[in-house]
């Protein structure tokens, strides 16, 4: 007989707005602690100084974290020129100052070159490993360590109010992208110095600051009463990709790790039917019965094959 999990078996998502001034880390243990789930954790680290959208994902939920890690999200980020820091925002130390001050023309002028894929150099305070250790930890010991620079992913950048001490920005990106480096480099490349002044993620994903839920309701939340008003369903980070309905005895066998195939013509016509191109590649699809999440799967021609199994 298996061992029983400790803890309250919730499933699915939960939207919270961190406020500035608190880790990621203390967002999930004070939610850990008031509704005692079986599984938690959350779909990105945001920096301590900044505000914003922090998915948290709980049971079954975790299983679909690297969906909402690889989703696109938007940030709005002032930079205040002139002033380099050791952190690139504004926790840390000056290190280089400039009487430059890009006017809104220049600024303008150079933010084509930061759509698409561009290379940055993440910041020496980063959760980077170098050798098997945090480069936020060596910096913190005084070390200066060469991070290698990584391609990242810029959809959209573009300026929402500009002054001439700070500009502010509205940023559409990839997987892996820091504001804080976007910053710095933008600064260089307008021939001064920068800084992270202030950081919002405003949204991850299909989740956005409307939809949005305070770490205060969790202060009076009743688990059995009130989790319907907070919690988002497991799917929730899989509207990227096809959904398929399948009857209760396929997914049985998708539940068992057993892969279902289609013979048919009219069971061949349902993968048609959803979008799913049976002939020439690999589809990742997420299956449901009875509207109910059963598992995502691969699907190789006309076989079903489960690759995350849901227990709902």
């Amino acid at each position: 007989m298996g061992r029983r999990k400790k803890g309250n078996a919730i499933h699915g998502w939960i939207n919270i707005y961190k406020p500035a001034g608190m880790g990621s880390t203390d967002v999930v243990r004070t939610v850990k602690r008031a509704l005692k789930p079986q599984k938690i954790g959350h779909g990105g680290t945001l920096d301590p100084l900044a505000e914003g959208i922090l998915p948290l994902a709980l049971g079954e939920a975790t299983k679909t974290i690297h969906y909402c890690q690889d989703a696109l999200k938007t940030y709005i980020f002032r930079v205040k020129w002139g002033q380099q820091t050791t952190t690139d925002d504004a926790e840390g130390d000056v290190i280089y100052t400039s009487d430059m001050r890009p006017s809104a023309a220049d600024i303008d002028a150079l933010l084509p070159q930061y759509h698409g894929d561009i290379s940055q150099v993440p910041p020496q305070f980063s959760a980077v490993k170098i050798d098997g250790q945090r480069a936020y930890d060596l910096a913190r010991e005084g070390e200066s360590v060469t991070i290698e620079p990584r391609n990242v992913y810029i959809e959209n950048l573009t300026v929402t109010v500009h002054t001439q001490t700070e500009t502010t920005f509205e940023c559409l990106c990839g997987k892996g992208t820091y504001i804080r480096s976007l910053a710095r480099d933008l600064a260089r490349d307008l021939g001064t110095f920068g800084h992270v002044s202030f950081l919002k993620r405003a949204s991850v994903g299909p989740l956005n600051e409307k939809s949005a839920i305070s770490l205060d309701v969790f202060e009076k939340i009743d688990h059995s009463a009130d989790l319907d008003t907070v919690l988002l369903p497991v799917e929730t980070m899989l509207d990227d990709i096809l959904a398929l309905a399948l009857n209760e005895t396929e997914a049985a066998r998708l539940r068992n790790g057993q892969s279902v195939t289609f013979v048919s013509r009219p069971d061949v016509q349902r993968l048609y039917d959803a979008g799913l191109d049976t002939l020439n590649e690999v589809n990742t699809a997420l299956v449901t019965c009875k509207g109910k999440p059963v598992a995502i799967t691969e699907i190789a021609g006309t076989e079903i094959s489960p690759s995350r199994v849901f227990n709902l």
